[in-house]
């Protein structure tokens, strides 16, 4: 998923947690994140930490799919009520999720988090692995949503230090890149709760656990941009046995994959990044039966709006052809149903942040990140959920680019960084079946790292201020 300067000397611990137990116990007695500083002037309360481990389990044992993620959202709303914030559900008409944890007049921030898990079978054989077949917290969601609502428990209880309002969104739907624009335009989140001086996200890497990863100053895009296509091409069903009076379409199919598979060398420079990916192929229930119909998932990633709609273009071009060289009997249709630019972090952003993660684990275990073709729909956050670079605000969007940072978060213990480093078993990525982050290591870095984060946003408030208690 990305790349980074690091070895496995730059995590602590040995391993990833083996069991429900050991991440319980994983954190020290003093409950200093491995390797850290403690934030916001003290050491993490064990308590705190043990709770946000509970979470996790809980969470990565019962994760749910894009648009489903009502119990994921309840567990969510009822920590954050716990910690003092006013929470309200349903924004964007789906299971979005916003607290607002106010301290006293000062700047804003806004903390997110994802909600979505993945159609994964999980495979890490862990204790606590997913009790939903067919379904993963493959990406870390679940890793997220416990680092926020431990750093927001850590906000709540240091409230003397620092003043402003804290914004936590829980966005559904991340993995279909439909869940930002969803709240910032028909959940009208700017709108509603106001528009914030920086939005901040963090993201599960299999990177050394115990670090974090920031894209340098005047580096290429952090992620890419993405569009998701829905192609359906149509063909004439009937008997196997009469090839000769039907259309097949998965043949149709069949030959637009392998036709689609060279559009980024046919439509790009050689030095410029690309993707296009066909992830889903779906056609027909029998063998002996030719089906009417076939359908196509697929993504297209590149770093330049411009290269998006030429890819997008291409590829389109692609499936009509092939429908037509088959005969198809109905024009294939061709839907883009998501889109996301770019992620390109706030550099002065971006630069405050590195320096208090630097401050909180040292600046040896604060990597540099190189661009990655992963994507995500965070980058609607900068734009109010405008539709691009430079347009105008959306409805409920803001006009004006509000400030973002996103780092990575390492999760790979250190026990599999070095195997992997000498050769060994590779490190499973992002979105595979044993992907299995270290939590003992990597969740108390994770809160520490949001509560820094949204120090450098908040003001600092003093001890026994009147307004920091109000």
């Amino acid at each position: 998923m990305v790349t980074a300067a690091g070895t496995a000397k730059d995590a602590d611990d040995d391993g990833h947690a083996t069991g429900a137990e050991a991440a319980r116990e994983a954190v020290r007695e003093d409950g200093r994140a491995p390797g850290g500083r403690p934030p916001g002037g003290g050491p993490l309360p064990r308590p705190l930490l043990r709770a946000a481990v509970e979470l996790y389990l809980d969470l990565h044992a019962h994760p749910e799919l894009s648009g489903h993620e009502h119990r994921t959202a309840d567990r969510l709303a009822a920590r954050l009520a716990e910690h003092g914030c006013t929470v309200t559900r349903s924004v964007g008409g789906g299971h979005g999720l916003v607290g607002v944890l106010r301290n006293g007049p000062g700047p804003t921030v806004l903390l997110r988090t994802e909600l979505d898990a993945l159609p994964v079978t999980e495979a890490t054989g862990l204790p606590y692995a997913s009790t939903t077949p067919g379904v993963m917290h493959a990406c870390g969601h679940d890793l997220h949503i416990a680092a926020v609502a431990g750093a927001v428990a850590h906000l709540a209880a240091t409230r003397d230090s620092w003043r402003g309002t804290v914004l936590v969104v829980g966005q559904p739907e991340e993995e279909t890149l439909r869940g930002a624009r969803s709240l910032l335009t028909e959940g009208r989140l700017y709108e509603r709760f106001g528009v914030p001086d920086a939005v901040l996200a963090q993201h599960a890497a299999p990177l050394p656990a115990g670090t974090l990863a920031h894209v340098p100053a005047g580096g290429p895009p952090l992620m890419a941009g993405s569009l998701a296509v829905e192609a359906v091409l149509h063909g004439r069903g009937g008997h196997a046995a009469t090839p000769h009076l039907n259309v097949d379409p998965v043949l149709m199919a069949a030959a637009t994959v392998l036709r689609l598979r060279t559009v980024v060398a046919e439509a790009t420079a050689p030095a410029e990044q690309a993707v296009l990916t066909v992830g889903s192929v779906r056609a027909g229930e029998r063998g002996n039966i030719t089906p009417d119909n076939a359908e196509l998932s697929l993504t297209v990633r590149a770093f330049t709006e411009e290269a998006l709609d030429r890819l997008a273009a291409a590829a389109e071009r692609v499936v009509r052809a092939e429908a037509a060289a088959s005969g198809a009997p109905r024009t294939p249709e061709f839907t883009v149903t998501a889109r996301s630019p770019a992620l390109r972090p706030d550099p002065a952003l971006t630069a405050r942040v590195r320096r208090a993660h630097e401050a909180l684990l040292g600046p040896g275990r604060v990597l540099d990140l190189a661009g990655s073709a992963a994507t995500e729909d965070f980058p609607h956050f900068a734009s109010g959920g405008q539709s691009g670079p430079g347009g105008d605000a959306g409805p409920g969007g803001s006009a004006g680019a509000v400030p973002v940072a996103y780092w990575m978060l390492g999760t790979t213990g250190a026990g599999p960084w070095r195997t992997a480093r000498a050769g060994g078993t590779p490190v499973p990525p992002n979105h595979a079946p044993g992907f299995a982050p270290d939590v003992r290591a990597a969740l108390p870095v994770g809160i520490g790292a949001l509560a820094a984060a949204a120090r450098q946003v908040l003001d600092p408030g003093p001890a026994g201020s009147p307004e920091a208690a109000s």
